[in-house]
């Protein structure tokens, strides 16, 4: 579990030889860094006198960012539980017709997994960019470079879980059903990049000398 590991040992675990945890957990650990420096810029923002006027609407936030991060830390061990379950269909027995067709539904079954998983990610980033977007715009202005933080690893985190909705769709027997995953979440991530694309732009715009 990712919240049992220090950060040395978190980056030692990626690092290592093994193919898990890979780049759809670490899509989203990225994503769940992304969602903390919006939860670190609401606690910023809460108690100020500056922003009374938008305090409950804050505290909403932050509340609701909390539970997102919590999902963040689930998927980044569900996507590595998933990717295992496909090397154990890869190594089922093959030696009959019998066998040979058991073993490829079972790949195919634990490939569509393994891709819902980044689905999922993609799907609650962009969730979560909408709020860090509002955080942005109601939020500590002395922190705004923090949301444009936050905003760029959301996007880094939903592209590379777009990579491995793609790999794992390449691989599908199913190319119907690959297709339309694959353009689910290519129509999440388009929507996504407008968002992240419109408040950077924003928030650049607002700190430039």
């Amino acid at each position: 579990m990712i919240l049992e590991k220090k950060v040395n040992e978190l980056i030692n675990e990626i690092s290592s030889s093994s193919p898990t945890p890979g780049g759809g957990s670490v899509s989203s650990f990225a994503a769940a860094l992304g969602t903390a420096l919006s939860i670190m810029v609401t606690n910023l923002t809460i108690g100020k006198k500056k922003y009374d006027a938008v305090q409950d609407e804050i505290i909403k936030l932050k509340n609701e960012l909390e539970n997102d991060i919590k999902l963040f830390y689930e998927l980044y061990d569900k996507d590595s539980m998933a990717f295992d379950e496909v090397m154990v269909a890869f190594k089922l027995p093959k030696t009959n017709d019998d066998e040979i067709s058991k073993r490829s539904d079972e790949i195919e079954k634990a490939t569509v997994k393994a891709t819902e998983v980044p689905m999922e990610v993609i799907e609650h980033i962009l969730n979560v960019a909408r709020k860090a977007v509002k955080v942005g715009e109601i939020g500590n202005q002395n922190s705004i470079s923090d949301v444009g933080v936050a905003l760029s690893l959301l996007k880094a985190a939903a592209d590379g879980a777009f990579l491995n909705v793609m790999i794992n769709t390449k691989s599908m027997n199913n190319q119907e059903l690959a297709r339309s995953l694959t353009i689910k979440s290519a129509q999440v991530i388009e929507e996504l990049e407008s968002i992240v694309q419109k408040s950077l732009s924003d928030i650049k715009k607002s700190i430039e000398l």
